[in-house]
């Protein structure tokens, strides 16, 4: 079993587009507000409070992005900004085409879905992109950078980050991302501890090459 730490995987889930993190926190925030209106009234010491609604829960964190040290000896780094962030900014566009019809038909920025191993997901929109380059070539191109980044959640949920392994994806199925040189069987002995249940994951993701598995791809894991 791999020492690496485990990535972050962040998915664009209008375009099916998914985008590997190095993630090792020091630190990540989620905050959320209740609104709470004042009903003002005379002769009173202290205003009436009724509660108005719940406000949407919101992730912040810092990602670090980095080609450098990914480039086998002697190789070439990658612009870090065509291998990750610009990906990252992809997120943050309108897109026309996923206009809400019953509303203002202007087109929004994708939805998306931040997972970080087993442990927990969160479905949000980025409300918030900063990003920083840190380390460049003799040319000029950037090699490494950090990404500051807050998410808003889009779905209801009472507990995040989610504290069930198996929980986050409908039914509770857990998430994968092929790593170079997995297979489904290898993914299932991780999974199931049996190499012979990678039919499994191959029904549930619709696979039609069960030979080669294209790195990045976000599969679905079944319960067992």
């Amino acid at each position: 079993m791999s020492s690496q730490p485990t990535p972050a995987i962040i998915e664009n889930l209008d375009a099916k587009e998914s985008l590997k993190c190095r993630f090792r926190p020091k630190e990540y925030a989620f905050a959320k507000s209740n609104s709470w209106p004042k009903d003002q009234k005379a002769g009173h010491n202290s205003p009436v409070l009724s509660f108005g609604g719940g406000q949407p829960a919101t992730l912040q964190m810092e990602l670090l992005f980095d080609t450098y040290i990914d480039t086998p000896e002697g190789g070439q780094p990658k612009d870090v900004r065509k291998e990750y962030t610009d990906k990252l900014w992809k997120m943050m566009y309108v897109v026309k085409d996923l206009a809400d019809k019953q509303k203002n038909k202007k087109g929004r920025p994708p939805k998306v879905r931040f997972t970080w191993g087993k442990a927990w997901i969160f479905e949000a929109v980025i409300t918030s992109l900063q990003v920083k380059f840190t380390l460049f070539l003799s040319d000029g191109t950037p090699v490494r950078a950090t990404a500051n980044v807050t998410f808003q959640q889009v779905q209801d949920t009472e507990n995040l980050p989610s504290q069930n392994p198996t929980s986050g994806a409908p039914g509770g199925e857990r998430l994968w991302t092929v790593s170079e040189g997995d297979t489904l069987g290898w993914i299932a002995h991780q999974e199931y501890g049996d190499t012979g249940r990678w039919r499994l994951i191959a029904d549930a993701n619709h696979l039609s090459s069960v030979r080669r598995l294209v790195p990045g791809t976000v599969l679905v894991v079944p319960n067992g």
